[in-house]
């Protein structure tokens, strides 16, 4: 199908951020889309519009029940001074995984694209050009019907807004550096039946408090551990988890229904097999985890995601402990996944996994 979009340009453009201190999403573009849903109607009048605050009625039921969803992506320049973006279709896939699960109204599947290109045209001078920064996207929908009743709503909004990005973590505009993390294993993130594998903001906002406490040993985030046992590793923080052990590499399997299907993680996962590094997908437990590390068989700890793309780690603490990975330096896998990845979306890599899609 094909849109027609309308923009309104804003009469109060925004000063540029200085690209070599962006961090990640503090600042955000000049205008945003906008498109709402009606029961009977669809979506409909989707624009562009300045960025500005949301009217929002109290009793809006987003506010009291949380009936609402988002999604990550990021558009990057290219060396030939292009924009791209990274394996949106796998974006649409999660977000028809999460409509679902939320009982919220389907966007079509050629509309997230559209749309996104539409607001990244009207905006292209935000996406910065400095090495390890991005075009940050968050694509929403939240249902703001007027009522108290536990239903699904009837009425949505669907919104995108940018934020040019630099590093997730502190790490430097030149590479890798790694994180100490927190073993999480009184609060859980996500239980089998619940919304573990749907992107919503409940998983998130439950996490905070194992965040905080993961502050209290100067950890940047969580790793988290099963919901039933607290004993295999599941998820570190926003990110999905790898453990480097004797040349192969283990994560969490999807099949439990409590993992956020990361489309970082896959696409990691597929370039290893690629270059012949044994994946497993299953459980792995913290108390071999912690085992391997002990006897030195534990090689590389890393996490990947939309926002951090590989984020090495170099310390475990658990129970008040810390185990160090290897060296505690950036690992070779995860330092050459990075390199291919973030190579791949910036046009620096040749792209021969059909990954990338060209903002016309």
């Amino acid at each position: 199908m094909s849109y027609n979009f309308p923009v309104t340009r804003t009469t109060h453009p925004k000063q540029k951020p200085d690209e070599s201190a962006l961090g990640f999403a503090k600042y955000f573009t000049d205008h945003m889309f906008v498109m709402d849903y009606d029961e009977g109607q669809g979506w409909h009048d989707g624009r562009v519009v300045p960025y500005e605050p949301l009217q929002i009625d109290p009793a809006s039921c987003v506010l009291h029940y949380a009936q609402m969803m988002f999604e990550g992506m990021k558009a990057y320049r290219t060396p030939d001074n292009k924009i791209q973006l990274f394996r949106p279709d796998m974006n649409v896939k999660r977000m028809r995984k999460t409509f679902e699960r939320m009982c919220m109204p389907y966007l079509p599947d050629d509309l997230l694209v559209e749309a996104v290109s539409a607001l990244i045209k009207v905006d292209a001078d935000w996406v910065p050009h400095a090495q390890g920064t991005s075009l940050y996207i968050r694509p929403f929908v939240f249902g703001d019907e007027v009522s108290f009743s536990v239903l699904p709503a009837k009425h949505y909004r669907f919104l995108i807004i940018l934020s040019p990005t630099g590093s997730y973590y502190a790490a430097n505009y030149n590479g890798l550096s790694t994180t100490r993390i927190y073993v999480q294993d009184k609060y859980i993130r996500a239980a089998q039946g619940g919304t573990g594998y749907a992107k919503v903001g409940g998983n998130y906002g439950g996490g905070m408090r194992a965040s905080q406490d993961a502050m209290k040993y100067n950890c940047k985030d969580v790793l988290w551990l099963d919901a039933a046992e607290h004993k295999y590793v599941e998820e570190i923080g926003t990110s999905n988890a790898f453990f480097r052990i004797n040349d192969e590499v283990y994560t969490a399997s999807l099949e439990s229904g409590t993992i956020l299907p990361g489309i970082t993680r896959d696409s990691v996962i597929t370039l290893l097999k690629k270059w012949g590094i044994k994946v497993n997908e299953g459980k792995l437990a913290i108390d071999d985890v912690i085992a391997a590390s002990k006897d030195g068989s534990l090689q590389e700890v890393f996490a990947s995601g939309t926002a951090a793309v590989i984020s090495p780690i170099g310390c475990l603490n658990y129970n008040g402990e810390d185990f160090t990975i290897a060296d505690g330096n950036v690992g070779p896998v995860a330092q050459k996944l990075y390199d291919t990845l973030y190579g791949i979306q910036t046009g620096k890599v040749e792209d021969d996994m059909g990954w990338t899609v060209p903002i016309a």
